[in-house]
């Protein structure tokens, strides 16, 4: 660029700037400094600038992404040293990482119906089972390939304990971002005590008063059995389930797209359990998951501009139709051995900076759930939805899918479905935004303030459903990422709107937030 002269009048210079194009700039040396955690190759084929390649400034801002994706590095410090070399049309580029461990431990205590009921979790994000018989690279476990495994247990000592191992693999074999994942689990419930017994139909007593009238005779025959229930050690639920996925990076419409395809298991076992519309028996819950996803954001912690959109479809054979059986006249042993539903998710979020410093960020969210059947008569009790609160269960629940709704109480807006006979919800829909604002962006710790709107609803039945009718809420919250321990927080919201068929208002609500953004 060479500024000309081409104008000088009294105080005042006119200059116009030459600029002569020169020749496309390659890449010559991609180095990395500062990593201390992750094995070289596992870091390099997440980089989009490659030597030899023409440099382009949309392909570091692409690998910067990328590096923030793993989670190992401090994202608030990926900034590349771009180093050109005029004289043979070459370029150099170093990545400063500055490496954070990305590990996490999870132990919490609560305090329920059956008494204290305490979980341990560890997740382990830059596992290497290449390593499992090489000791220099064990830190706790083997590390350096960027893999995760996570193993969590829960317990209350006496009448509930769940356990669960998962594996991901993000390139299988090394050298596409071809991922396979696999998990295994096993929950529990037993015999209930008098102190249990006493405070779910007390809870149940509440529900009754609220919604007697509006359900009718069915969710009067529901408490009433539930009244006449009594401690017994030999009842129980459990469950036992593995699953197996393989995911792949599209190129079209465009490399931001995912595809990812799971097959699963489940076993229900259940003996005298008054609490699921199959009291008695087993039931095999054989599906398989597809979903389509694009995620663009910056951050996976502190996203500032991006989206995130996902569609999946779990479907299981459709046995109803195959056996040509009547199951109007089967008894539930009979009706629900072989489970059988499609469940419909949509979900897309956005993220916009508001501000030129991208600090203020407004995130919008829409959410959309649908369970369906093949035969009336074989509407699946299991994978309903549980809508209100915070989204979290007492218990880890693999039989219901639980959804917050901020200002109301847990579990709230689940209608009655007079088929089961159970709260279960078939569709539901959410609406949210929140303006968030940071307060710290350090690795040590990440925190920041939010402000939420959010409207939705759940219903018995896709006939109800109406997208209009919805239940609305305001509130405040505070999020802090520490990296050992993950996403926690706090938030209070205001539900303005009555619980269907009652008299009862969601008002002010406390909800508290741990692994999982709500």
């Amino acid at each position: 660029m060479d500024p000309v002269e081409v104008k000088i009048e009294n105080d005042s210079i006119d200059f116009e700037m030459r600029v002569y194009e020169g020749r496309p700039a390659t890449i010559n040396e991609v180095n990395i400094v500062g990593n201390t955690r992750v094995y070289e190759h596992v870091v390099r084929r997440e980089l989009y600038t490659k030597p030899g390649q023409l440099y382009s400034q949309s392909d570091i801002m692409r690998s910067l992404r990328e590096l923030a994706q793993m989670g190992h590095f401090d994202q608030e410090k990926l900034v590349p040293d771009i180093s050109p070399n005029p004289d043979n049309g070459t370029v150099d580029i170093t990545y400063q990482l500055e490496t954070k461990s990305s590990d996490q431990i999870e132990f919490s205590l609560g305090w329920g119906a059956t008494g204290l009921v305490g979980s341990l979790g560890l997740k382990f994000s830059n596992f290497a089972i290449q390593n499992l018989f090489n000791p220099k690279s064990y830190r706790i476990v083997p590390q350096g390939e960027g893999q995760t495994f996570s193993i969590n247990a829960r317990t209350n000592g006496v009448y509930y304990t769940s356990a669960s191992i998962s594996f991901l693999e993000p390139w299988l074999g090394g050298k596409r971002p071809n991922s396979l994942s696999a998990s295994i689990y096993f929950a529990s419930q037993t015999g209930y005590s008098q102190r249990y017994l006493k405070a779910y139909n007390s809870l149940y007593s509440t529900y009754y008063q609220n919604y007697s009238s509006y359900y009718g005779s069915g969710y009067n025959d529901y408490y009433q059995q539930l009244q006449e229930q009594e401690a017994d050690p030999d009842k129980y639920l459990r469950t036992f389930g593995v699953s197996i996925g393989y995911g792949k990076r599209l190129h079209w419409p465009d490399d931001y797209f995912a595809f990812y395809g799971e097959l699963s298991y489940q076993l229900y076992m259940m003996h005298d359990w008054p609490y699921m519309i199959l009291t008695d028996g087993n039931s095999h819950n054989l599906a398989l998951t597809l979903n389509l996803s694009r995620n663009s954001i910056d951050n996976p912690i502190y996203t500032r501009r991006g989206s995130q959109f996902s569609l999946s479809l779990k479907i299981t054979p459709p046995w109803s139709l195959m056996n040509g059986k009547d199951y109007s006249m089967m008894t539930m042993q009979e009706r629900y051995k072989l489970l059988e539903y499609h469940k419909w998710k949509f979900t897309g979020k956005v993220f916009t900076p508001l501000t030129k410093d991208s600090k203020l960020v407004l995130m919008t969210r829409a959410e959309f759930g649908y369970l369906g059947h093949y035969n009336i008569y074989a509407k699946s009790p299991f994978e309903t939805f549980y809508m209100g609160g915070d989204g979290m269960s007492s218990y880890s629940s693999y039989s219901t899918e639980y959804i917050s709704m901020r200002g109301y109480q847990s579990g709230s807006l689940t209608p009655f479905d007079p088929v089961t006979g159970r709260n279960s919800g078939y569709v539901y829909n959410k609406y949210t935004m929140e303006l968030r604002y940071p307060i710290s962006l350090e690795q040590n710790a990440t925190i920041w303030v939010l402000g939420f709107a959010e409207a939705g609803n759940c219903f018995a039945n896709l006939k109800d459903f109406n997208p209009f009718d919805l239940k609305r809420s305001l509130g405040l919250g505070v999020r802090i990422y520490l990296p050992m321990f993950g996403l926690m927080g706090i938030d209070w919201g205001w539900g303005f709107d009555k619980i269907n068929g009652t008299d009862q208002y969601g008002k002010s609500q406390f909800h508290f937030v741990l692994g999982q953004e709500l």
